[in-house]
């Protein structure tokens, strides 16, 4: 999807590497009282965090800030009367925040498909109203940037069954007019986004410092604009652009950090859209691509977060999901919770990353930190009921007779204030009622099979009939590596200690023939956080691995799909050899060649008897680039034909004469590399 005022991909920008870094916050009244006060302290919680914001050269333009409020039915039922329509009874209409185009007669097209698409998903348009704005505080950069902010009130069918169904059927208009309408303006110019269409919530964002928001839109200023709770969020664009559409709250939440692992988790759900399906949704399909890769980081766990709980799950359900606490080496957890999180981890990734995070679905609204507990988050309880939640203290002026009682969220937990229920529910409660909701030991023996408990297979005796220095020279050892790294493990046993610099020429950018691994850097944060430690923080990390089909994500207890558990991705010949004996009915394992025969220009498919005339692949490029040229291709991972692979990779670069030398052929491998080296997968669980 286009982003209005970002940049398009150039040079060494990419706007897949925009992230947030900000402060966040929530007021909620626990009994689901509405009132004008609760939107009122929200926005002075905001105002007091503007110090987590930032702007540009114009100090006007700010990096973005925005509030989430539950419908405010009465204000809209004022307001749509004046613009000659009439509003049904609370919960019987969904309301939109569209950014539309800034001119007149391409937004009116604008419109009208959108109307096209609420009809053909049986739903009635009943009218649309233009936000009230003062853009007379903003600065220049965020009126140049500025769409047209308008309002749509959809009214629900009466041949949905319940609340959920409506809210499905908007998300699917949603995503309908995203994939059909955002296209039409990259020619036209502008955008086209909507930051909220619910019959529980609606989003008022943009590109405004903390102080603007209050006053830019003067809906917040009415005393009829009311809301239960208000959520509330100060973005700072760390090394990126602002945009209106990136500005916080995202539709279910805000968030305070940054996701390491966003490559890995977005290639993941890439892929796993092929084998989803839901009996929720008759045409599944209509909500794919699930993540909107234009989209922060924030903004793409967001659309995960949307997805996985309108497909079924509680909204903590799927938070819990996302971002686990540390579990598998916790003596202290029970045996419920660790089985709940074990089956979890079978069926996706974590999420990983520094996040101190805000969500809410307009009922329930809670706070939950990352395992390592790298962002700040503290909370009060006050005597007249109300929950103060933010990224630091001093954000609300609360007398002290007032506070019931006060903390702050550790790593891993979650605080959750559920307003229909009136009561604010505690981590260890809401964490052993969701584990409880299946019988997830169950499932883990059905599913799960760690790698000592498959049957031994013996390793067959292999002649090496090359001359060692050969196959070093193959596989691409050199001097320093044996004299300077390997020597000193076997003779020490210790991982010998470099210095910090290193002056190596990158590889992409060297005229020496490189191995591939050499083309892939570790990616560090964009926001400064301190290291981990992996064994004296043991606790919080995890080199625990999972092989095999974990089959369809909406459908857990999938009756034929599995996978091997592995403590560490290090395998011994003996472990390696079990693995590749497997053949049963959810576990069948195929041996695929890495090796390049330069003399014939042919691509095999094993690593064993490799001659010094072969090169080498890395075999997780090969793997993760195969998963991804499948899920490109519309075809799951689990069925997709290694042929059209190999067949394309072969084709595109290797020449039918071969080549005359080892150095020709590393010289076009390094060019093939160099187009393709932006594939990463990151599917590691800690940073």
């Amino acid at each position: 999807m286009q982003r209005n005022g970002l940049p398009k991909k150039q040079g060494l920008y990419d706007p897949a590497f925009e992230h947030d870094a900000c402060g966040m916050g929530f007021v909620v009244n626990i009994k689901g009282e509405k009132s004008h006060d609760i939107i009122d302290e929200a926005l002075t919680v905001l105002e007091n965090l503007s110090h987590r914001g930032s702007s540009g050269a114009d100090e006007n333009t700010g990096d973005g800030a925005g509030i989430l409020i539950q419908i405010p039915h009465d204000f809209f039922k004022r307001e749509c009367e004046v613009l000659g329509f009439d509003l049904p009874e609370k919960g019987s209409y969904g309301v939109g925040m569209v950014f539309a185009h800034r001119y007149d007669a391409f937004r009116n097209t604008q419109m009208a498909t959108f109307e096209k698409i609420v009809q053909e998903e049986g739903q009635k348009i009943l009218g649309w109203r233009e936000v009230p704005i003062n853009k007379t505080i903003i600065g220049e950069g965020a009126k140049a940037a500025m769409p047209r902010l308008i309002q749509v009130f959809i009214e629900k069918d009466a041949s949905l069954a319940n609340d959920m169904d409506f809210e499905r059927k908007l998300y699917i208009i949603r995503k309908r007019a995203e994939k059909l309408i955002v296209p039409m303006c990259e020619d036209k110019g502008g955008t086209f986004y909507i930051a909220s269409l619910s019959w529980k919530t609606i989003v008022y964002k943009g590109m405004l410092t903390a102080e603007q928001l209050r006053n830019f839109y003067l809906d917040l200023a009415d005393l009829d604009f009311t809301s239960a709770l208000a959520m509330v969020h100060s973005r700072f664009s760390t090394n990126t652009f602002p945009s209106w559409e990136r500005a916080h709250p995202n539709r279910y939440m805000v968030h305070n950090g940054e996701i390491n692992t966003i490559r890995g988790n977005v290639n993941w759900m890439k892929a796993r859209q092929k084998c989803s399906d839901s009996p929720l949704f008759e045409d599944l399909t209509k909500v794919f691509p699930i993540v909107d890769e234009t989209g922060s980081d924030s903004s793409m766990f967001d659309n995960s977060l949307e997805f996985l709980h309108l497909t079924g799950r509680s909204l903590p359900h799927v938070v819990m999901m996302m971002i686990p606490e540390p579990w598998e080496k916790n003596e202290l957890m029970s045996k419920e919770k660790k089985d709940f999180y074990r089956f979890h981890d079978y069926l996706m990734e974590p999420w990983d990353g520094p996040a101190a995070m805000g969500f809410s679905d307009g009922v329930v609204i809670g706070g939950v930190l990352d395992r390592n507990g790298l962002r700040p988050s503290r909370y009060y309880v006050t005597k007249d009921d109300k929950v103060i939640l933010a990224s630091e203290v001093g954000v609300l002026d609360i007398k002290p007779e007032n506070v019931k009682y006060k903390g702050r969220l550790e790593p891993g937990k979650m605080l959750l204030i559920d307003t229909e229920a009136q009561r604010i529910i505690s981590d260890e409660e809401l964490k052993e009622t969701v584990s409880i909701l299946n019988p997830y030991a169950e499932w883990n023996n059905r599913h799960i099979i760690p790698l000592s408990d498959l049957p031994v297979e013996k390793v067959p005796e292999e002649e090496v009939t090359e001359e060692l220095i050969k196959q070093q020279k193959a596989f691409g050892y050199t001097y320093e590596d044996i004299s300077t790294t390997i020597l000193p493990m076997v003779i020490q046993g210790v991982d010998p200690i470099g210095a910090m610099g290193m002056d190596s020429p990158l590889a992409v950018l060297s005229e020496k023939p490189q191995m591939l691994y050499l083309y892939f850097k570790q990616l560090f944060a964009q926001v400064t956080n301190p290291p981990i430690d992996g064994i004296r923080e043991e606790i919080v990390t995890s080199s625990s691995i999972l092989l095999g089909d974990t089959g369809n994500l909406l459908d857990p207890d999938e009756r034929n799909s599995a996978s091997i558990f592995l403590e560490h991705p290090i395998l011994t010949n003996q472990q390696l050899n079990t693995i590749k004996q497997l053949d049963n009915d959810k576990l069948k394992t195929v041996t695929l060649s890495i090796l390049y025969k330069a003399s014939k220009g042919v691509l095999f498919h094993s690593d064993q008897g490799c001659q010094y005339t072969s090169h080498k692949f890395r075999a997780e490029l090969q793997a993760h680039e195969l998963k991804q040229s499948m899920s490109r291709k519309g075809q799951c991972w689990d069925n997709a034909p290694m042929e059209r692979f190999f067949g394309s990779l072969k084709s595109e670069w290797v020449p039918e004469e071969g080549y005359n030398s080892e150095y020709e052929a590393r010289a076009d491998i390094n060019r093939y590399v160099a187009r393709y080296n932006s594939v990463r997968r990151h599917s590691y669980n800690g940073y």
